[in-house]
């Protein structure tokens, strides 16, 4: 038994290294990866809020924290004004900042909760990325680890 090369004939227009495309192909392949692109935040939130709701637990990144400068104070009344239970709140709040190690926030946390008088109070996480070098080293030495 011999065996013989065979060669094989291609389908593609004489002087063609691929397979012809139409300009509707190519517009339609476009417009899906640009749907895909426009859909992808709403579907990686989706995914979030499922993943959040299948297991009980908080995703990191859903919610966010935003800082906003009023020209004065009443018009950071107007703005601050939330829902409680269903009636329009309005109270003087005053805001702590407590800097600490990341590890140790559920430890503040559950603090803050046992002695604190609000039903469900804010507290909120922020790591911090950069700062003064000579700052963030004072914290490292002086904040205890455990």
């Amino acid at each position: 038994m011999s065996l013989q090369p065979q060669t094989m004939q291609c389908c593609f227009p004489k002087g063609s290294a691929s397979p012809p495309t139409s300009p509707g192909l190519l517009s339609e392949v476009l417009l899906l990866l640009l749907l895909l692109l426009l859909l992808h935040p709403l579907l990686q939130s989706l995914a979030l809020q499922l993943h959040s709701a299948l297991t009980g637990s908080y995703v990191p990144g859903t919610h966010s924290v935003a800082f906003v400068t009023c020209l004065n104070e009443h018009i950071a009344r107007d703005i601050a004004r939330y829902f409680w239970k269903g009636e329009l709140e309005e109270s003087t709040e005053i805001l702590l900042l407590v800097k600490t190690r990341t590890s140790k926030i559920g430890e503040l946390s559950n603090y803050v909760r046992s002695i604190h008088p609000f039903e469900i109070p804010e507290i909120i996480s922020l790591p911090i990325d950069q700062g003064n070098p000579g700052y963030l080293q004072w914290m490292e030495e002086n904040v205890p680890r455990r």
